[in-house]
């Protein structure tokens, strides 16, 4: 067995989080299994890295990285069950599937993370008719601490720990999913006040399939975003207002803007209310993750919290308080999205009907109190924050949070009694 390591830095995408460690690129299961057996003999630890798509230091290592990126492959399509090597990106298997006539019933706003990733920190979407991506999993296979291969159902006790598992019970090597036939997505998007998007948000939320919203602070406008399952992609985005609006004004126009802003803040209040304004309403179809996906090259940081979504008027209630209180000024808009309830003990949708509140500051610009602002909001009412967004929660403060919490220790204690997979985010949210 050849095994290729070197030390290397590595940053996220988010550039806030980065570590210098011996980077391991195993091939095959077997490799990934010997490479861990080997450094529980010698009392090392390992980090495995997606994408590096997290914002936390989740995947942070400070001993040895393993990079999965050799493990890319599809491994079988079975009807609506697909097995796929973990280290394949959501972006290959969007593709795989469009090539089997299959889909993921919900997607994220992004596609560049791995499949471990996106289902190891709970990453969603919207829709009160899913939960998160990790509810798609019907098995996955993990190496865990002893180097041992184990594949765990939804039979499994263990499954409902391993599934959204943060990179803490082992590695996962290989992930099966529950697909659904390709669908073509209705989107219509159109600027309105935020009044009116609170006003109507409970209406709409049940009447279609997903439903997302965009607040522009220091304004009273907003942006609604519905798509809905059609039957036809029978109107197609022209190629040149989907480059104009997502590719050109979305990052090239955004990203001067926000330069300038980061520069000048003063001049953000006004840019806010006139790129709000300036929005026109657009209505299109497309395959569903063509719709469910866009480029992001605007590089930011971002807080993301879950909290009841009967608690979501008192939050954006209280959100332009908060932002007018800042020594700094906000130039992103706020994300609300929507979810249904899911029964994975980490998951932070476990249990209940959820609303998603997520804040972001442009790479290079004060973070620390807006985001600490939002968390003091949602964290008295239950909230659970997104494991792969930052936040300053620890496991004192967590567990109240998952009512499975213990359960989820004791699974970790069983497949990594020795924490070979470890580092310092999740001594703090694990204890």
């Amino acid at each position: 067995m050849t095994t290729p390591v070197n030390s290397r830095r590595w940053t996220n995408w988010g550039q806030n989080q980065q570590s210098v460690a011996e980077v391991l690129t195993p091939g095959s299961l077997d490799e990934v299994a010997a490479m861990i057996t080997a450094s529980a003999e010698a009392g090392r630890r390992i980090k495995t890295v997606g994408s590096g798509h997290s914002f936390t230091a989740i995947a942070v290592a400070d001993d040895q990285r393993m990079v999965l990126h050799r493990l890319n492959q599809a491994v079988s399509v079975e009807g609506d069950l697909v097995t796929v090597q973990a280290g394949m990106r959501l972006s290959a298997l969007n593709a795989l599937l469009a090539r089997n006539g299959l889909a993921m019933p919900n997607l994220g706003d992004i596609d560049a993370q791995t499949v471990a990733g996106a289902i190891s920190t709970a990453t969603h979407g919207t829709g009160i008719g899913h939960a998160t991506l990790a509810s798609c999993v019907e098995a996955v296979t993990l190496v865990t601490g002893s180097g041992a291969i184990e594949r765990y159902d939804r039979g499994s006790p263990e499954f409902p720990a391993a599934a959204v598992g943060l990179g803490a019970l082992g590695v996962l090597v290989e992930v099966t999913l529950r697909c659904v036939p390709e669908f073509v997505l209705l989107a219509d998007e159109r600027p309105m006040s935020l009044a009116d998007v609170l006003a109507g948000i409970n209406d709409w939320i049940p009447a279609n399939d997903h439903v997302e919203f965009f607040w522009y602070p220091y304004t009273d406008r907003a942006s609604l975003k519905i798509n809905k399952r059609v039957a036809e992609n029978d109107r197609p985005l022209p190629k040149f207002r989907g480059w104009l609006d997502d590719d050109f004004l979305s990052n090239t126009v955004f990203q001067g803007v926000c330069t300038i802003g980061r520069k000048f803040p003063g001049v953000v209040p006004a840019v806010n209310s006139l790129a709000a304004r300036a929005l026109s309403a657009r209505s299109y179809t497309g395959p569903s993750h063509e719709v469910f996906c866009s480029a992001r090259r605007v590089r930011f940081t971002e807080m993301e919290y879950e909290i009841p979504r009967a608690a979501l008027p008192e939050v954006i209630d209280a959100l332009p308080r908060l932002i007018e209180s800042l020594p700094f000024k906000v130039q992103f808009p706020v994300e609300v999205r929507f979810t249904g309830p899911d029964d994975l003990w980490l998951s932070h949708g476990y249990g209940r009907e959820s609303a998603y509140i997520a804040v972001h500051q442009f790479q290079g610009v004060p973070y620390e109190p807006y985001f600490k602002g939002l968390e003091a909001l949602c964290e008295p009412l239950g909230g659970r924050p997104h494991w792969g967004k930052l936040h300053y929660r620890t496991a004192d403060d967590l567990r109240p949070a998952y009512p499975r919490f213990d359960d989820f220790l004791a699974v970790r204690d069983s497949l990594d009694p020795a924490r070979i997979f470890t580092n310092e985010y999740l001594d703090r949210v694990l204890g």
